[in-house]
């Protein structure tokens, strides 16, 4: 059986533990080292794929762990190359030809195509475009057409979100979905959820601490039931000056700083 952990965190990137503008985790690392010194692990939770994930994993120093990716979609084990990770994007391809036409997915596009909507370079797309649990893509119909498509992808075992630009086919599973998982496999004393957006609600409300971390620039989250109670809470800061704020003061409030402190 897996040794249990101190704490287990789960975090979003874009926006939360990754700068906006820069892509850059390096206003966390105070936050990071400290975790890294409690025994505390990091499960990064994203919409990214397993392949946009992995140099970032390695770089942030967490590739130890497990990664969720593609929304919920699925796991890039700890230690695995997205190479070597199985997934289910050839099934859901297959089940999207017998659906009403008017989705075009990422599996329709070129890297350049996808460069151009999403804005990422050329080789960040190419590393979009490496799905394993999801396809997202974008509805070129009406939205009588539409309610038709989403009832056949149903039928069809198909799970259907909204994002702000893209619809996202799946065979289901969240954010929140895995951290039950993981939580029954490390066993964690506390647990931390960290995010920015929408998505990450499910994910905040799950753990024992939520933290809502400031995006002037994005859609705003409605005011959730953990807040009157001081369960989930909201930075001053932005991404990972904010994220690095919490994090810090979670572990104050947890004793696993002065645990560190006493064993160093």
């Amino acid at each position: 059986m897996t040794q249990a952990v101190p704490l287990l965190v789960f975090s979003d990137l874009d926006g939360t533990l990754l700068d906006h503008a820069s892509y850059s985790f390096a206003a966390a690392r105070p936050a990071l080292d400290l975790l890294k010194a409690v025994g505390a692990g990091l499960v990064l939770a994203t919409s990214k794929t397993a392949a946009e994930v992995e140099p970032i994993r390695a770089a942030i120093g967490c590739d130890t762990w497990p990664a969720i990716v593609e929304n919920g979609g699925g796991l890039l084990p700890a230690g695995h190359a997205a190479d070597d990770t199985v997934g289910d994007y050839d099934t859901i391809r297959a089940r999207l030809t017998d659906l009403p036409r008017g989705f075009r997915g990422f599996g329709d596009m070129t890297d350049d195509e996808v460069a151009q909507i999403t804005g990422l370079a050329p080789d960040a797309a190419q590393q979009a475009r490496r799905r394993l649990f999801s396809e997202p893509g974008l509805w070129q119909g009406d939205d009588a057409a539409l309610a038709g498509f989403l009832d056949a992808a149903k039928a069809n075992g198909l799970t259907a979100r909204r994002g702000g630009r893209f619809l996202t086919l799946s065979l289901g599973g969240t954010k929140a979905d895995h951290m039950d998982d993981l939580i029954t496999r490390y066993r964690p004393r506390h647990t931390i959820a960290l995010g920015d957006a929408p998505n990450d609600i499910e994910m905040l409300q799950k753990a024992q601490h939520g933290v809502i971390i400031r995006n002037s620039g994005g859609s705003p989250l409605p005011s959730l039931e953990g807040e009157y109670t001081g369960r989930i809470r909201r930075t001053l800061r932005e991404g990972p000056m904010g994220w690095s704020d919490a994090v810090i003061q979670l572990l104050a409030e947890m004793n696993l700083m002065k645990d560190q402190n006493t064993h160093g």
